[in-house]
């Protein structure tokens, strides 16, 4: 499957954000999107799954063009930046809810074992972020977008998430974001720098450092 981005225009009090965009995400393959804090990378992604409306965008998927929301079609996944889960849910009836299994997640975290009637808001920041990106990469869909899913978290952690998203990008599209630029490049296959409200493909990592988003030598 493939997705595609495109021809997206975004102004903010007729100020311009977005312009000149282009993104392809393959199943197979997670593609990801490098930029400054504040570039509009979460606007993207909002802009991708449909929660926000710009002046042009747009989506094709299969090279066929899709004419409403992408969230309405019930094959994609987005994790925002903020808590999404309320915080009175138990973690349980969370699992059930998205139709996951309690005891394989504790497979992946064992140490989260001691949580199974706890309700959500008895985690960690960091443990919390490993729920919600863990649901969102293993719930049912074809496309998954993630927006700053290795924040707040322990380097275990930040492997644990790593390794599920080369687990489930065997069978999705994943679309990725974060400011932990390392992480990211460990864990993509193709990257797309947003520069100057436009995106940019970068073929080799050292594009990184030319386009200035890298110092020199940091690679």
């Amino acid at each position: 499957m493939t997705f595609e981005l495109d021809n997206v225009e975004l102004y903010f009090k007729n100020k311009c954000i977005l312009n000149g965009i282009y993104l392809k995400g393959e199943t197979g393959k997670v593609t990801a999107i490098l930029g400054r804090n504040g570039c509009g990378k979460s606007c993207l992604l909002n802009i991708a799954f449909g929660n926000l409306k710009p002046k042009y965008k747009l989506i094709r998927l299969n090279n066929q063009p899709l004419l409403k929301p992408l969230y309405t079609t019930g094959i994609a996944k987005y994790l925002p930046q903020y808590n999404f889960i309320p915080n009175n849910f138990k973690l349980t009836f969370i699992f059930k809810l998205y139709g996951l299994d309690w005891p394989t997640f504790i497979k992946h975290v064992e140490a989260f074992s001691i949580y199974e009637h706890a309700k959500i808001n008895a985690l960690s920041g960091g443990e919390r972020r490993i729920v919600e990106t863990y649901i969102i990469l293993k719930a049912k869909s074809k496309i998954v977008f993630l927006d700053e899913p290795f924040s707040h978290l322990a380097p275990l952690q930040i492997d644990t998430i790593k390794q599920l998203i080369a687990k489930e990008k065997k069978d999705k599209i994943i679309v990725i974001s974060d400011h932990m630029y390392q992480h990211i490049i460990d864990s993509s296959d193709v990257i797309y720098l947003l520069k100057n409200g436009s995106t940019k493909k970068i073929e080799q990592l050292t594009e990184l450092e030319d386009y200035k988003y890298l110092s020199e030598g940091s690679l």
